[in-house]
């Protein structure tokens, strides 16, 4: 299976055994995604959030 970057057009493959909460990342821009679901070999995917560390502050 596989989708395409939303930045820059990259395919990306997912894995056959992928489920909906797993992160992917773009091999030409580097972007990160998360798939929010499979419907077939269809992959939908979103932005992933960033998550800062807060260092206890």
């Amino acid at each position: 299976m596989e989708t395409k970057c939303k930045i820059c057009g990259e395919k990306i493959e997912v894995a056959e055994d992928s489920m909906a909460g797993e992160l992917l990342e773009c091999p030409s821009c580097g972007m990160s995604y998360e798939i929010t679901s499979i419907n077939g070999n269809t992959v939908s995917i979103k932005n992933a959030e960033n998550v800062g560390e807060d260092w206890g502050e």
